[in-house]
């Protein structure tokens, strides 16, 4: 079997010591998880070694750590793909003359360190996921049998659903190691799961309350690092996107943090240029270079061109005039966009049955491919 080098990451706040690196090597097959690997130290070398797990099948959750820089589930994640993630990132290359990979592992950031692996999710996790009202507020009247759900509508939330509240998006998030404060990904996944919900009573005032938190949607920096730190494909950022679609399209919320317009900014910006002429965008989204609230920002704002000037990341040509306009087929786009009557957006899950023949396989001659065939009238009772 081969052979691993694991580094561990031991801290005990309450010894008064600083963290320090425990490193164990192992046999064991590539194929048998992190979490195989931490449970046979902790039963064969060390039995203070603190993890939390419970289901060991990428169900419950609780076993989320940093594994080469990752985040992940320790029980999900083959000893083989964890030795992967550290190759020509250095993270933690074998010492000279060890042929053993490494593989180090360390708490989830952005969440107090309880002890060693373990970490304070209630303090930050379960405290955001509260503060959306993670449950449904019924419509009335409330029906005398249960609510019928549209099989569309139900397969919208699907995918906010699949979160195991791992806290591995939690983990990687950058706007929340900037703004601690903020909401979070998980959090905001949870608040879609209600807002895409047509059984809920309150989705322009669960809309609004987000948009007008400074730490709420407009928070978000689109890193993408909850995308792909979260091990069920929830996308996070994905539903934060479409809350925001949610609150400034369709219910018109005009925010006091300026989100609605900034965003509104962006597209006329991008209709007008054909690509980001940033130089406007500040303005835009305050009203326009003469409105009393884009003067005081621009104000705010001249340290950062400055530098830009004297660093050469713009140019005065760059900076007062548009050296470029959109091509006609960006606008046509645009057009043809907006010319539609409702915007047409679900949540990327695909529907269907899992014997339906792919439009390539063998005998699918003469059927309609696939994506084609009309989905069977039928609703989900939830």
């Amino acid at each position: 079997m081969p052979e691993y080098t694991l580094r561990i990451r031991r801290y005990d706040p309450q010894s008064g010591e600083a963290p320090h690196w425990d490193t164990h090597t192992i046999d064991l097959g590539e194929t048998q998880s992190v979490l195989d690997a931490i449970l046979k130290i902790k039963d064969d070398e060390d039995g203070s070694i603190g993890i939390r797990c419970s289901c060991q099948q990428a169900i419950c959750g609780s076993c989320g750590v940093r594994m080469n820089g990752k985040p992940g589930l320790a029980c999900n994640t083959h000893l083989e793909e964890a030795a992967r993630r550290g190759q020509g990132t250095g993270w933690n290359p074998p010492d000279e003359g060890q042929e053993s990979p490494v593989i180090t592992v360390e708490p989830m950031g952005n969440m107090p360190v309880i002890r060693d692996l373990i970490v304070d999710m209630d303090s930050v996790h379960w405290k955001k996921v509260r503060r959306v009202t993670p449950w449904l507020i019924n419509k009335e009247p409330i029906p005398e049998r249960e609510y019928i759900v549209p099989h569309d509508n139900m397969v919208d939330v699907t995918q906010p659903m699949a979160c195991i509240q791992c806290g591995a998006c939690v983990s990687d998030c950058l706007a929340m190691e900037v703004d601690p404060l903020f909401v979070g990904p998980a959090a905001l996944a949870k608040a879609y799961r209600f807002v895409g919900d047509p059984r809920d009573a309150q989705h322009a005032e669960r809309l609004r309350d987000l948009s007008e938190d400074s730490h709420g949607i407009y928070d978000c920096t689109h890193c993408f690092n909850c995308i792909d730190a979260c091990p069920k494909g929830v996308d996070p950022m994905n539903q934060i996107m479409r809350l925001r679609r949610m609150a400034g399209s369709d219910h018109e919320i005009k925010d006091r943090n300026n989100g609605y317009r900034h965003e509104h900014a962006f597209v006329k910006n991008i209709r007008r240029n054909g690509i980001l002429h940033e130089s406007d965008l500040l303005a835009d989204s305050y009203g326009g270079k003469f409105n009393p609230s884009a003067g005081r920002e621009l104000v705010s704002g001249l340290p950062t061109a400055i530098r830009g000037l004297t660093k050469g990341k713009m140019t005065p040509q760059k900076l007062l005039l548009h050296t470029h306009k959109a091509p006609a087929e960006v606008k046509r786009l645009f057009d043809q966009i907006d010319g539609k009557p409702e915007r047409n957006e679900l949540n990327l899950y695909v529907t269907g049955y899992e014997d339906e023949p792919e439009p390539h396989a063998e005998g699918a001659a003469g059927r309609e491919p696939a994506e084609e065939q009309s989905a069977p009238d039928m609703e989900r009772k939830a």
